[in-house]
């Protein structure tokens, strides 16, 4: 089942759109079939601003993924990031009939599903709730109640939400490229399943995902995600920065930072100057690569310490042995993985997204910029939770709740949305 199985990864990224196609090889290991990617100019900060840009992106990259892989793709994996992403932690509990019985997956499965009925504010939907710990008849500390005896069933529940609108536009988007969601993922835990090795997710370890127009952060211990958030700045902003501090256009800083800039400006060679072409009959312009450093240095700076601040406030600072794990596109910065080290006092290494890779003819999907593509596509064969894979692999004939989240929600979606959905069909189609 799971080798014939072929999964795509959608990810509507800030700065590229990109599709990802993959199934099982016969080592369990994943292998990349056929790659997408398109230039991304309706996206702002994880959030959709344009629709028809954002569309027309989507079917390039879909169009090309098919053509590498040589299938036509109907049902995509899409990961959800942006500002507006809240995380919070609630507590549920369930009363059962008798204590003779051993506690089912139904009695999880129900506990879970009652968290979806929580208060939460006016204009957002719950996009996951993933289980902390239990407590059975008040024994804590219990993470997998399964097969347990007990009356009462509580637990910790980490509850992720997202503006109603930003999702109404995503699916709008998706399904305007001819396209169905199976799944709606959190970006910062689809990277986690493609570059975090289960002994740093038991160990503690907190992944930074530095995209185009925002940092994703989850942090994971015992190997139960316990806490995500997103700041609502990333490579874009630096790029920015450079644009401005130089006096330069947007594409000659967005090159000067890739293939020059160095998060720390002590490396850079005061001596050492870049020519940049100037405009229209105006002489070049001459850029100091230790000034270019001091640019990216100071935003950088900013940016690690709102990771710390998150990482502090979440309580799992001092628990985290496996310490960092910068992924994405900024994570190609020259000298980031020291001033991370530098600024939290914390390990830290560049995740790339091999973790579970086979032989691909496509090497650059190894690349951190492509973690969150290669691990929507693993949550295709694998859920979030590892309880989850466990589950299944028993046998128990019951589909974890969160594994047809995306499915189940967007039907609740297409109901709100379907006086809409008429309106695309003129009056003489019912004459």
């Amino acid at each position: 089942m799971q080798r014939d199985k072929i999964v795509v990864g959608l990810d509507i990224g800030t700065t590229k759109i990109c599709a990802i196609v993959g199934r099982k090889n016969e080592y369990g290991k994943l292998e990349v079939l056929g790659m997408g990617k398109a230039v991304s100019d309706g996206v702002i900060r994880g959030i959709v601003t344009n629709i028809d840009k954002t569309v027309h992106a989507i079917s390039k990259a879909v169009a090309e993924a098919e053509e590498q892989a040589g299938i036509d793709i109907r049902v995509v994996n899409v990961g959800i990031a942006g500002q507006h992403i809240k995380s919070s932690v609630h507590h549920g509990s369930i009363t059962r009939k008798s204590n003779d019985d051993e506690i089912t997956i139904e009695d999880v499965n129900r506990l879970t599903n009652d968290m979806y009925r929580i208060v939460i504010p006016p204009g957002s939907e719950i996009i996951h709730v993933m289980p902390q710990d239990y407590v059975v008849d008040y024994e804590d500390g219990i993470k997998d109640p399964v097969g347990m005896s007990g009356v009462k069933l509580e637990a910790d529940f980490h509850v992720i939400t997202a503006q109603t609108n930003a999702i109404n536009n995503v699916n709008k988007c998706v399904r305007r490229a001819g396209l169905k969601i199976e799944n709606l993922i959190l970006e910062p835990l689809a990277s986690s399943l493609a570059v975090l090795s289960d002994e740093e997710k038991e160990a503690g370890v907190c992944l930074v995902d530095i995209g185009g127009g925002t940092t994703d952060i989850a942090l994971f211990y015992d190997n139960i995600i316990r806490h995500t958030a997103v700041i609502p700045f990333g490579g874009n902003i630096i790029t920015t920065d450079i644009k401005q501090g130089c006096s330069v256009m947007q594409h000659q800083a967005e090159q000067l930072k890739v293939r020059f800039g160095k998060a720390i400006a002590e490396e850079a060679n005061p001596n050492e100057i870049v020519s940049i072409p100037g405009l229209r009959n105006r002489p070049p312009k001459e850029i100091s690569i230790k000034n270019l450093a001091h640019i990216i240095e100071a935003r950088m700076e900013e940016i690690i310490e709102l990771v710390h601040t998150e990482i502090i406030t979440s309580g799992y600072e001092k628990k985290l042995a496996g310490g960092l794990v910068i992924t994405g596109g900024g994570s190609q910065l020259q000298n980031i993985k020291q001033l991370f080290e530098y600024m939290t006092g914390m390990d830290a290494r560049i995740g790339y997204p091999n973790e579970h890779l086979g032989k691909s003819k496509i090497e650059i999907v190894k690349s951190p910029m492509y973690a969150t593509g290669i691990g929507l596509v693993l949550s295709g064969f694998r859920a979030l939770d590892e309880r989850d894979n466990r589950y299944q692999q028993v046998g128990v004939g019951h589909t974890p709740v969160k594994e047809n989240n995306g499915t189940d929600f967007f039907k609740r979606i297409l109901d709100k949305t379907k006086d809409l959905l008429i309106d695309d069909f003129d009056d003489k189609d019912y004459k």
